[in-house]
């Protein structure tokens, strides 16, 4: 690959969001890729350093207030942090220019169209897109991504969900329709926003559940477990219950399932093993060792995602757990991943070695 060949340039829309800081975050300091367009509508004419003040003498570049298809023009890679129901319209308009695009909303998740309007109650003006959408968990799907024109970046509590359920959903071992999660985020999985429940005051020393039925994300994982279990999209169902906690960033799931008769004789320590054997080959997953549990501490800051599990003898319950940064493997660092695929650069390029210190 020449040096030509080897650098590309990206274009974030909605870059002074928690996950466009992110991605700029993760790009900064990336040996391949450049920032052509770094896009916002409220702070327009201002350099990014001035918005995110760590970024002083790094990122200096001035946000621009361009319409998707106008930063495309000159990308190679166009990563949009919009809303559902607006991502589904411009990303149509990005694709028409040649760019390769990564997209952060939901709309772009689901190959059901009825799944995805049920669950955000919208029409889908472009359903077609639905069907080479990739989804953007390379761990997954990395030979998809290679050729990807459009990658579906996914939701954060999914992606803690999938990574630890992944190996024992393909193997048949555990019961589909046993499959509990309960799933805490920090607050910064709400977004860059003026909003009173999710002020200091309000959120210090609380801890909640919420959307506890209907969360958009449960029709998500559902969807991806099935599919991962060789099912149709739909066949598979799962309860799940999120939480906020008092903490900027981080996610751990804690998920309850049964295993099946083809597992055999189950134990910590084989559960331990299948994780081992799944994921042997992949840097961003860590799998623990023994009976050692996920901290969000441990991830946050990184796109790593840790693993374990363990057997209740006395429930005949697995018990698996995951814990990851919302923002970096939940988000922005895996659309980087992703993005490294797309472009042929090794996953790890930009991302292995960032992590944060105490």
């Amino acid at each position: 690959m020449s040096m030509e060949e080897s650098v590309k340039y990206v274009s974030i829309i909605g870059a002074t969001g928690y996950v466009g800081a992110e991605l700029v975050r993760g790009f900064a300091g990336h040996p391949n890729f450049r920032f052509r367009h770094l896009t916002s509508k409220t702070f327009a004419g201002k350099p990014y350093s001035e918005i995110y003040p760590v970024f002083r003498g790094v990122v200096d570049n001035i946000c621009e207030e361009l319409s998707p298809e106008e930063a495309a023009q000159d990308s190679d890679l166009v990563i949009t942090a919009l809303p559902h129901g607006v991502s589904s319209k411009a990303v149509p308009e990005i694709l028409k220019t040649g760019a390769r695009v990564i997209d952060h909303s939901g709309d772009f998740r689901y190959k059901d169209v009825a799944t995805y309007e049920k669950s955000y109650n919208l029409t889908h003006p472009n359903p077609e897109l639905l069907k080479t959408a990739v989804y953007g968990i390379p761990e997954f799907y990395r030979d998809e991504l290679k050729d990807a024109k459009l990658v579906a970046n996914p939701g954060c509590y999914p992606t803690c969900s999938l990574m630890a359920l992944a190996p024992f959903l393909k193997a048949g071992l555990i019961d589909q329709d046993s499959i509990i999660i309960d799933a805490v985020s920090g607050v910064s999985g709400a977004g860059r926003k003026a909003d009173l429940a999710y002020a200091f005051c309000e959120e210090d020393d609380s801890f909640k559940p919420y959307g506890a039925v209907g969360h958009r994300h449960t029709s998500e994982i559902a969807e991806q477990c099935s599919l991962l279990a060789g099912k149709d999209p739909g066949d598979i169902k799962v309860t799940f219950t999120p939480h906020l906690a008092p903490f900027k960033r981080g996610m751990l799931a804690t998920i309850y399932v049964k295993p099946t008769k083809a597992f055999g004789e189950v134990t910590s320590e084989k559960i331990n093993d299948i994780y081992k054997e799944f994921y042997k080959d992949e840097t961003f997953v860590r799998v623990l060792p023994g009976k050692t549990l996920p901290d969000v501490k441990a991830v946050a800051g990184s796109n790593y995602i840790e693993v374990n599990g363990l057997f209740d003898p006395e429930t005949g319950i697995i018990k698996l757990f995951s814990a990851q940064d919302n923002l970096g493997k939940g988000a922005a660092l895996q659309a980087i991943q992703a993005a490294n695929a797309m472009f042929g650069f090794p996953e790890t390029a930009g991302l292995k070695n960032i992590v944060r210190g105490i």
